[in-house]
């Protein structure tokens, strides 16, 4: 590599850190401005995937937002009528790049959830029951999702319409997640299955009987 090709790559890069930083969607910003609200240090990283009517998007304090993400509410740009809080994300939140939230009626992340890369939450489908209609022209039913707190969604799962994910739950990777789950388990597969759940008293259970103990933080 020559000593020109070189020093145009160092300066590419520096260009392209200083472009990043520069890009940031955080609080006092115009971009952070016109979001239903973006709490005190928060952060969306550049370059974003897709931003769509963030007025019914609300942020959360001291969350992070990771490069390449998609947040939307309703189908299209200016759409009418669209919720006030569509898609609702909580304090300390992580989201991991290219994850996407797409939401069309109600999407709500409670406080501390932490998402890994590449994961897609939605609350709307397609239908498919006329034969006669291009499936992509039969929207679903909308249907809300909750995440709750301190829940960890693992890279590339996905987070179907009408969900509903307790405290402190975990999804392992690649995992796809209908319906409900309840607090403090943990939960994979295609479709997602309890794979272990904890019981007062006892700890951590699978179903075949293993059981790990409760452990503490040291703080």
């Amino acid at each position: 590599m020559t000593r020109r090709t070189r020093l145009t790559n160092r300066a590419v890069h520096a260009a392209w850190r200083r472009l990043e930083r520069a890009g940031e969607i955080v609080p006092g910003t115009r971009a952070g401005d016109s979001f239903g609200s973006l709490g005190e240090a928060s952060c969306i990283g550049f370059p974003t995937a897709s931003l769509m009517n963030v007025g019914s998007i609300h942020i959360g304090s001291r969350t992070l937002v990771g490069r390449q993400v998609t947040l939307s509410v309703g189908y299209g740009p200016g759409q009418g009528e669209l919720p006030e809080r569509g898609l609702v994300i909580g304090d300390r939140c992580v989201l991991g790049a290219r994850t996407s939230l797409t939401a069309h009626t109600s999407i709500v992340l409670g406080d501390d959830v932490w998402c890994g890369q590449d994961v897609f939450v939605s609350d709307a489908s397609h239908g498919y029951q006329d034969v006669d209609l291009p499936i992509g022209r039969q929207p679903g039913a909308h249907q809300p999702v909750v995440i709750g707190s301190g829940t960890w969604i693992g890279h590339g799962s996905i987070i179907l319409p009408g969900t509903t994910i307790g405290r402190n739950v975990v999804v392992a990777a690649g995992s796809v997640v209908r319906g409900v789950v309840e607090d403090h388990a943990v939960v994979g597969g295609s479709p997602a299955r309890v794979l272990r759940r904890f019981e007062p008293g006892v700890g951590w259970v699978t179903a075949g009987g293993d059981v790990r103990p409760v452990a503490t933080a040291v703080t």
